[in-house]
């Protein structure tokens, strides 16, 4: 009777290649079957490396039927190893599915540590990692989604997300008005060439996103709240003009009642401005 083999949880870059460890190019060379999320991004990581293990496709939409198959292999003694496009599998990513029924059929599982976005993203933003909640991406359910977000009201601790590039600026102002003006950095192309921060005022960070096109992998980072539930927003009944000219009797000159306008509203800069003209 064969040995069982072994389930392997790779940790793979999220960007840049140099970034995987020594010892997940062991497991990928010494593995009899690299179980990946898309195999044509797994290709480029052998490629680069000189890895000819077999490849499998293992993905959201085949991941029951292909992970029974799996648990099959690894009952017949194949060791094999998870991965998915970027960072750990299992974190907003295919792998869940397979490592219970990895555990149930008791088949040993391990984890080669790796990149996580979500904690590298937190880590560069200074947004404050002391404590923090990790959230992923929103839930498309409209009932569910707002239910996260109504969650973020009295939330304390650091929230993160995910989120693609056409969904970002909606995003953001979703959060935006449903717990007001809260302190949050965008985080985008982690360890890329364009790897960048954006931090600031929600409002503001709505407003520079409906003027500036979005492009690449995004992290949201909210700051956690007093734990109080923030009051209706103080903007709702002041119209545009009125908020502008609230500010230019306050001391501010023309361009910066614009910006501070927008950014304590979540606009652009160019609705205040049309509204104004």
């Amino acid at each position: 009777m064969n040995m069982a083999g072994k389930l392997y949880i790779c940790g793979t870059p999220i960007g840049n290649m140099e970034d995987i460890t020594l010892r997940a190019l062991r497991i990928l060379k010494e593995a009899d079957i690299i179980a990946a999320e898309d195999t044509r991004n797994t290709m480029k990581i052998l490629n680069s490396y000189d890895i000819k293990t077999r490849l499998t496709s293992y993905h959201k939409f085949n991941e029951n039927e292909k992970g029974q198959k799996l648990v099959t292999e690894m009952l017949d003694g194949k060791n094999v190893a998870l991965v998915s496009d970027a960072g750990m599998p299992g974190i907003s990513d295919p792998g869940e599915i397979l490592i219970n029924l990895c555990r149930d059929a008791g088949i040993e599982v391990t984890v080669v540590p790796g990149p996580t976005a979500a904690v590298s993203a937190l880590v560069l933003s200074g947004i404050g990692g002391r404590s923090f909640v990790f959230e992923g991406f929103l839930p498309e359910n409209k009932r569910k989604r707002r239910d996260v977000l109504e969650k973020l009201k009295s939330e304390t601790r650091t929230t993160v997300f995910y989120e693609a590039p056409h969904h970002l600026a909606d995003t953001l102002e979703e959060i935006f008005g449903c717990i007001g003006n809260r302190e949050a950095a965008v985080v985008r192309e982690l360890t890329k060439k364009y790897e960048e921060v954006k931090r600031g005022e929600l409002g503001e960070l709505v407003g520079f996103y409906r003027e500036n096109t979005p492009r690449g992998e995004f992290v949201i980072l909210i700051k956690g709240g007093n734990g109080e539930k923030p009051s209706s927003d103080k903007f709702e009944t002041l119209g545009i003009k009125e908020h502008y000219n609230m500010l230019i009797e306050n001391g501010y000159e023309r361009k910066e009642a614009i910006k501070k306008c927008a950014a304590e509203r979540g606009i652009s800069r160019r609705q205040v401005y049309n509204e104004l003209i």
